[in-house]
């Protein structure tokens, strides 16, 4: 008979110190927003499965702005999605926990800021990484390039969220600058995006020859999948654009509003915002101009100047030739960005020549691009949200009912937190954000 020896004991388990790693430290949303962006939790721990360790989010500064119970972690395994709802304006830090087997745990910070409600928080979404967009470029596939006036930085965004851009492009090399183009304005023919600086003197009425660029992108791919590659450049534009006008008996007091101490933003300065071709047109584009009106004292028209040789401005380096400029009747406002679709069908956002305009009025105009015909405006929009109106994205179909149109602001001057801190000073990008509206159009 065999008789069994003891059984050896068994032995423990040692399990490691959990690790936690986010996504990102600094995090941004609005109080009563839709889709706010969420911050990825990875977690690990030696010697246990993923899945069993416990993530939890609390309060460890000012609740008022974001409680314990306004933080939702969610998913399994090692890697997980928080997401904040903003209770108030303002900021806080999170203490973000993670507790693995053994009772070992480990905790990181979010730091965690929520910019005021809007108007209608549901069409509403915030791309973060810069706040003073300038221009956008719809590529297909729910996607848009959106543009920076203060710097050369390109961002590609998901256009029905918020969040962080999918892929960034800077250009600045190519285009031979240490500082930004000021791009204002841009559209795309074809694979080619076509982009302008704002043609001005910087804010104190410096000339800077950075803001005297257009230039052209290449596009390939589209959606998430969209690349650009840098096409060419002209420096010589705005140059050109004074020349014409002395040609012309000054009519529009080019050369006055370029002049050294000229600030760019008066109703007789110099500031280019708003770039389209023409109809059924791939070589003559307008310029629009948010300075100077036409003419130049209050109640004048908005101004835009076409080239009439623009493809070729950039193909080849060929000095601009410029058409009659046109002067159309926006109320008393001017251009701020102009774009058409595939039907030759044109919306123009208008808005004040001011430098300082958050609170002055906005508007959208339609337009079918022939001189001499009026403008009807579709639609007023509201000015009490943070930041300035400043590109439209692509233009719908105009002649359907409920069409709905995506604007962008440029919310650098915006105090988005209410501690007296313009968004475009502050000091982690993914608290600088620029919102993307949609608005129904009027019939």
């Amino acid at each position: 008979m065999l008789i069994a020896g003891p059984t050896a004991p068994a032995q423990a388990v040692t399990y490691g110190t959990p690790t936690i790693a986010l996504s990102a430290s600094y995090l941004s949303g609005a109080v009563g927003a839709t889709g706010d962006p969420v911050v990825n939790v990875t977690v690990g721990q030696s010697g246990a499965d993923a899945s069993a360790l416990t993530v939890s989010a609390s309060a460890s500064s000012k609740a008022s702005v974001a409680g314990t119970g306004d933080v939702t972690v969610t998913g399994a395994g090692a890697v997980r999605q928080l997401a904040v709802t903003a209770r108030g304006r303002g900021y806080t830090n999170l203490t973000v926990k993670v507790v693995g087997l053994g009772g070992k745990s480990a905790t990181k910070t979010l730091y965690y800021a929520a910019s005021a409600a809007v108007q209608n928080p549901a069409d509403a979404r915030w791309f973060t990484g810069s706040a003073d967009a300038s221009a956008a470029v719809d590529v297909g596939g729910g996607y848009a390039v959106v543009a920076d006036d203060k710097s050369n930085v390109l961002r590609l965004y998901d256009r029905s969220r918020s969040g962080a851009p999918v892929k960034t492009w800077d250009f600045s090399s190519q285009l031979g600058v240490s500082k930004e183009v000021d791009i204002e304005g841009a559209t795309r023919v074809g694979n080619t995006i076509y982009w302008t600086g704002s043609l001005g003197n910087n804010k104190d009425g410096e000339y800077k020859a950075p803001r005297n660029t257009v230039f052209t992108t290449t596009v390939s791919g589209s959606g998430s999948g969209t690349q650009l590659a840098y096409g060419r450049s002209y420096k010589k534009l705005r140059d050109d654009l004074v020349a014409w006008d002395q040609a012309n008996g000054n009519k529009y007091g080019f050369a006055a509003g370029t002049a050294a101490g000229e600030a760019p933003k008066q109703i007789d300065g110099f500031n280019v915002e708003g770039l389209e071709f023409a109809p059924g047109s791939t070589t003559t584009a307008y310029l629009g101009f948010r300075a100077p009106l036409a003419p130049a004292v209050p109640g004048g028209k908005a101004l835009l100047v076409p080239v009439t040789n623009f493809d070729q401005v950039l193909a080849s380096g060929a000095k601009a030739v410029f058409g009659a400029g046109v002067e159309l009747d926006l109320g008393g406002l001017a251009v701020r960005d102009i774009r058409k679709n595939a039907a030759g069908q044109y919306l123009i956002l208008a808005g004040s020549w001011a430098a300082d305009d958050n609170s002055d009025p906005y508007a959208l105009y339609q337009w079918d691009g022939v001189a001499g015909h009026a403008p009807v405006k579709r639609a007023d929009l509201p000015t009490t949200d943070p930041g300035g109106w400043e590109a439209i994205v692509e233009v719908p179909d105009l002649t359907a009912a409920g069409a709905r149109v995506q604007l962008v602001t440029d919310s650098g001057s915006a105090d988005l937190y209410g501690d007296g801190t313009e968004a475009k000073d502050l000091t982690h990008p993914e608290w600088k954000k620029a919102r993307a509206a949609w608005f129904t159009l009027n019939p």
